[in-house]
């Protein structure tokens, strides 16, 4: 009877302990991690400002593989939602909701220092008012590398259960944390590292449109010079085919960049039609849009997907090329351009600007986790307005709409959404060439689009 009793005491005292130790423990958690990134700040707040990449650099692919995500809510800023199920007792179930950001996305530009952003955690942790912060400081001597702290923090109130689990805030909260910005790094680090805080890019739903291309290929040392002959000789060999299938061009001329190397730029013009059927070699075709090339054909011809599109076909006219246009001639192909979503931007000046306002809009698109493929569906800029001169002296610059076409997208952009409009000759004036950087090109650097 005296052991039973001596039991039953010590159990008393060690509930007891633990209770005093539990009220004693703190009554909540914090654990962060850091690490500086080679980025500008404004990328990293736009990849930490949605959650559509975030599958992509979570640590939860690597415990489990068939992890699935689902995003609601807003697109992009706070009342953006993930949630996820996996297979996996690691991993489990939950959901992230980005609860706040400060500054919001359009003052984030050169000279923002810091920056934070705030996740709502729902997950089997134990505690309360779980939430992750992200904060950011703009660091380097040119500003040219963010810093990025990772914290967690956790409620546990009175309950002693959940005091007793800040022991193990090292184990799977910090564990989480470290992994994933590790690999976030990776996922920063296929972004191209230019400062696109001044573009105003929408997105705007393309309509299918059937189109006569040319394809052309110059050596970038040419110059504008090159860009411009290169284009009005494809455009007269369009103008005649169009003419010679009984067919009106409608709209301005079209440049599709299939690989803007080192030294050479390869790429097509294209002219909208106004006919969707064409009468090639005696047979009635219907356009259809591109498709992606056989790459086992490619292969066997010994040329890369996008080096096929400028490779001339040995296929007799009414035929088809690797992408699936239609063969009007040896250098004319139809096709139905556009249709579907792509994010736009306008730029002012001459044709120079054009290429480092592509490189804008796919940093852009990458750190918002839109969708895109450019093999198929190529970047295109379209003359909107033509240069004004007056003599050798300029007195009006071209307005260039360049596109880059989206399989995934939100239906507008957080510009877009904010109602910030983008830049246009007739409400904020002539914009002359930028300077070199990360800017569009001067008008008398000697390069081609």
């Amino acid at each position: 009877m005296m052991r039973v009793l001596e039991f039953i005491v010590a159990l008393i005292i060690v509930a007891v302990v633990a209770v005093v130790v539990g009220l004693v423990m703190p009554g909540s958690g914090h654990v962060e991690r850091s690490l500086v990134v080679g980025k500008d700040m404004r990328q990293v707040y736009d990849v930490l400002n949605n959650l559509r990449r975030f599958p992509e650099y979570s640590v939860q692919r690597q415990y489990d593989r068939n992890i699935k995500y689902d995003f609601s809510g807003k697109a992009y800023g706070p009342g953006a939602e993930l949630t996820w199920t996996g297979s996996d007792p690691k991993v489990g179930s939950g959901k992230l909701t980005i609860a706040s950001a400060d500054p919001s996305f359009d003052k984030v530009d050169s000279t923002a220092k810091k920056a934070s952003i705030v996740w709502n955690v729902d997950n089997d942790w134990r505690g309360n008012d779980k939430h992750f912060t992200l904060d950011l400081d703009r660091q380097g001597s040119r500003g040219q590398l963010t810093k990025i702290t990772w914290s967690y923090d956790v409620d546990y109130g009175f309950n002693l259960i959940n005091r007793y689990a800040n022991l193990y805030i090292h184990g799977d909260p910090d564990a989480f944390i470290q992994f994933t910005l590790n690999d976030l790094q990776n996922v920063l680090a296929s972004v191209q590292n230019v400062d696109y805080s001044k573009l105003i890019p929408y997105i705007e739903q393309t309509q299918p449109t059937p189109m006569l291309l040319v394809s052309s290929s110059i050596e970038r040392k040419g110059g504008l010079e090159a860009l411009n002959d290169a284009t009005d000789k494809a455009v007269s060999q369009i103008q005649a085919a169009a003419k010679k299938l009984g067919v009106n061009v409608v709209g301005p001329r079209v440049i599709f960049t299939t690989n803007y190397g080192d030294q050479t730029y390869t790429f097509d013009v294209g002219m909208p039609i106004s006919a969707t059927s064409l009468n090639v070699a005696g047979q009635t075709v219907e356009l259809a849009p591109a498709k992606a090339p056989d790459l086992a054909t490619t292969a066997e011809a010994g040329t890369s997907a996008n080096a096929a599109a400028s490779t001339p076909e040995n296929n007799a006219p009414g035929g088809h090329d690797r992408f699936g246009r239609l063969i009007v001639d040896d250098n004319v192909r139809a096709f139905l351009a556009f249709g579907g979503p792509a994010l736009k931007a306008v730029w002012n000046g001459t044709a120079a600007g054009v290429p480092q306002t592509r490189d804008l809009l796919k940093a852009y698109a990458q750190t918002h986790g839109y969708k895109f493929d450019e093999v198929v569906n190529r970047f295109y800029d379209i003359e909107a307005k033509p240069e004004v001169k007056q003599g050798d002296e300029v007195k009006s610059y071209a307005e260039f709409d360049v596109y880059l076409p989206l399989s995934s997208a939100p239906d507008q952009t957080p510009e877009q959404e904010a109602g910030i409009k983008p830049p246009s000759l007739d409400d904020s004036g002539d914009q002359a060439p930028a300077a070199s950087g990360t800017a569009a090109a001067p008008a008398s650097a000697s390069t081609a689009k």
